[in-house]
């Protein structure tokens, strides 16, 4: 039973709601163009639940592990369709048009990010690190320039700092450049100039990054900042974006073999990770899904055939040749988009599997 409670219902939750997004984003577009939708789908395979609602029917399949929007038009030949229906078949709609139904499902996952993030922000704040000093280096250029153990920075040239990472931000980028930094000190505020010294650290992804230090460390304490409104909206959009960023120089990455592909997770990871998330309180499963939501917009993005990237590949061919892909030549590249996305699957399937024998 709680195998179920805390793993199965969460896991299940997430993407349910993940999928949804998604399909809805194609959704909406397709009836903005006119395009009438056939199928609204969560999940493939044989149908469990459905129901016709207008033109459209809505169903719940079997399995869980994706969901799809059916269109008129979409992979038929056109003299397969009723003359009357054939503009708003989804096949005789402009490339320009075509490309953002497609592009609307992966953009609606990274929009949800979003909307998860703002409101989130909103209700509870940020949680940041406080710019205390926890240590100083003996013979650094802090302790040179006369930082102490539990001093508090609180500007940095004209700039107010908030938290360690806007402290983190500009040492790192200030490598031989003079700061005036004001610290509080048992309750008076002091004056010091430090030039920060130029070192190599390793970034997120363990490379060699040329970079400003001081030598101090964070004392490790948190606090709470409370935002407006406009300030929440701003910090979950900036979220999102870096969320995003990280994301796609994650992939860049992988291909270029920084990251070890044996670092992938697939569904069982997935699954263990919300688990333990939803075990901590089901409110913090919220951070947890934007990001996969992002992900999963990313790695629907990428042009690989079978994928919505790939079709969205196939129609800026057709929209700069002024012909679409021959139907063999489509097949041929869905065939190895979909092998291409079995090895993938199968890899990351094997990584779950050799964590869980761990």
């Amino acid at each position: 039973m709680n195998i179920l409670l805390y793993y199965v219902l969460p896991f299940i939750v997430v993407l349910g709601i993940l999928i949804f997004f998604h399909e809805l984003g194609h959704f909406l577009v397709a009836k903005y163009f006119g395009v009438k939708v056939l199928k609204f789908s969560l999940g493939f395979g044989p149908k469990i639940i459905g129901r016709r609602v207008g033109e459209t029917e809505y169903l719940i399949s079997a399995l869980p592990l994706g969901g799809y929007v059916k269109m008129l038009g979409e992979g038929e030949e056109e003299e397969e369709i009723d003359r009357r229906d054939l503009e708003r078949s989804f096949s005789s709609q402009h490339p320009l048009k075509r490309m953002a139904i497609v592009a609307a499902g992966p953009v609606a996952n990274l929009l949800l990010a979003a909307l998860i993030f703002c409101p989130l922000y909103m209700i509870s704040g940020i949680q940041v690190m406080t710019p205390e000093i926890g240590q100083v280096t003996e013979g650094s250029p802090a302790s040179k320039a006369g930082f102490l153990k539990g001093d508090i920075i609180a500007a940095i040239g004209e700039r107010e700092v908030a938290s360690w990472q806007d402290v983190k931000a500009i040492v790192e980028k200030s490598a031989g450049v003079k700061l005036d930094v004001a610290v509080l000190r048992e309750g008076r505020t002091a004056r010091l100039t430090v030039i920060p010294e130029q070192s190599t650290i390793k970034n997120l992804f363990g490379e060699d990054t040329p970079s400003g230090i001081i030598g101090v460390v964070a004392a490790g304490k948190f606090k709470t900042l409370r935002l407006g409104p406009m300030a929440a909206i701003g910090e979950g959009l900036r979220k999102t974006w870096e969320i995003i960023r990280l994301t796609c120089l994650t992939v860049v990455k992988l291909i270029q073999r920084i990251i070890p592909i044996k670092t992938l997770g697939g569904p069982i990871m997935i699954g263990q990770m919300t688990g333990q998330i939803a075990r901590e309180g089901w409110t913090n499963l919220l951070p947890f899904m934007a990001v996969i939501s992002i992900n999963l917009g990313i790695l629907n993005l990428l042009p690989v055939p079978i994928l919505d990237g790939g079709l969205l590949l196939f129609l800026l061919i057709e929209l700069i040749t002024g012909k679409s892909l021959s139907v063999k030549k489509r097949e041929l590249a869905q065939k190895a988009g979909l092998f291409l996305l079995i090895l993938l699957m199968g890899i990351v399937m094997y990584n779950d599997l050799v964590r869980l024998a761990e």
